[in-house]
């Protein structure tokens, strides 16, 4: 198949952009794309008035010269002459008339937020790369725009069942009345019949509690949600309850990857690995049983006396820690690593150490956003282990499974 040649601009057009001048310096400087910018759109700006014009209710109206505007655009800021008529009935679609920014610009502002750079340094940015003023205002007021999608895609309806929901959360310091409070930031990360991830929703709260988490369940019943075949969390205190409030069928099961990072924070560093190692056994066992006598072995053995908190953190979540010795290996791997959750919460916390502090509920709201919508364009492939845990979902779960795959 033969490639497809770029489409090739003519000499006469080049030499009246360079007019005479240094070709490096001109692509160095921008001033070159900024001219063909210009041209570009001067041209399809004047064809629309053309087309304005043959309209059969614009018979009588005519050219009226034109007007100049500066906007702004990915590479600097250009003035173009805008063509007028008589009537002032035209209304350029290139550059509306109250349009400041060329198409496009406003996406190259909101990559660049997605990305972890705040206002001020996307202002920064521009200025040194582009020579081009654009205040904190400016980009803040651009950014907001997103919040209306926010508010879309947290009421969007979802599918009747999910096979698997981690809920997770990560803690981010938000300006509220003059104080900056630590807030957990939720989000539901679904996984569907045929292993593909979706965000189900993201829930900004200061206190956490029984009536929460029956509120985010309620909120997910709401939107489509009818049966949730496994949900894992993280062991917070009201939740498993909530969850069989709202989904009585559920099976909860709490985070094995949590409770081993709460153990280690009762821990001195340098006993950190041997402690680790002692309770492999215990989320390595065979069954329920296996795991109850590996537990009780580690509370008798040196390291259970040494630091009893770790027995007593594991018996107090017991019984959302048993349901995982009754999956087999294949589900097991997917609930105990929980890679696309920590991956998301990864790319969250970097954006999250860049900020500091967010001014508002609705600034960290814009911001988690977008960095939760790019990475749900990079999950193209579901996890390996998925082939074998849908094998397995299908024997546990039964019809209820088979409903997912006809979701």
């Amino acid at each position: 198949m033969a490639r497809r040649r770029a489409p090739a601009i003519p000499d006469e057009l080049l030499d009246q952009l360079l007019a005479g001048g240094d070709a490096a310096a001109a692509l160095n400087s921008g001033d070159l794309v900024n001219a063909l910018k210009k041209a570009l759109a001067e041209r399809a700006l004047s064809a629309e008035m053309d087309y304005h014009l043959s309209d059969e209710a614009e018979a009588e109206n005519s050219r009226n010269g034109y007007g100049r505007k500066s906007v702004s655009t990915g590479t600097g800021k250009i003035e173009i002459a805008i063509p007028r008529d008589r009537a002032g009935s035209f209304d350029p679609q290139l550059i509306a008339k109250y349009q400041r920014r060329f198409p496009g610009f406003d996406d190259k502002i909101i990559s660049m937020y997605a990305r972890g750079m705040s206002t001020r340094e996307i202002a920064e940015h521009l200025r040194e790369i582009y020579g081009m003023d654009a205040s904190a205002e400016l980009i803040s007021t651009i950014t907001d725009a997103v919040l209306d999608e926010v508010t879309s895609w947290q009421q969007r309806p979802l599918d009747p069942v999910y096979p698997l929901v981690f809920f997770d959360a990560i803690r981010v310091k938000i300006r509220d009345e003059g104080v900056v409070r630590n807030k957990a930031i939720h989000i539901a990360l679904g996984v569907m019949a045929d292993g593909t991830k979706v965000v189900l929703g993201m829930w900004i709260e200061q206190n956490e509690g029984a009536k929460f988490w029956l509120r985010v369940m309620n909120e997910l019943k709401n939107r489509g949600v009818e049966d949730i075949l496994l949900a894992v969390v993280d062991g917070l205190k009201g939740f498993p309850e909530a969850i069989t409030a709202v989904f009585p069928e559920t099976i909860v099961q709490t985070c094995i990857v949590h409770l081993l990072r709460n153990s280690m924070d009762f821990v001195s560093y340098k006993d950190r690995k041997a402690v680790a190692t002692a309770l492999k056994d215990i989320y390595r066992a065979v069954d329920a049983r296996a795991a109850g006598a590996a537990l009780a072995a580690f509370e008798a053995g040196p390291w259970g006396q040494k630091y009893p908190a770790i027995g007593q953190s594991w018996r107090r979540v017991w019984q959302e820690v048993i349901p995982f010795f009754g999956f087999p290996g294949d589900v097991r791997r997917i609930i105990y690593t929980t890679n696309a959750i920590e991956a998301l919460n990864s790319k969250l916390r970097r954006a999250i150490r860049a900020r500091g502090h967010f001014p508002s509920d609705e600034a960290a709201a814009k911001l988690l956003y977008l960095i939760l919508n790019r990475s749900e364009k990079e999950w193209v492939m579901p996890p390996r282990e998925w082939a074998m845990a849908k094998a397995q979902f299908a024997v546990i779960f039964g019809d209820r499974f088979v409903r997912a795959m006809a979701a």
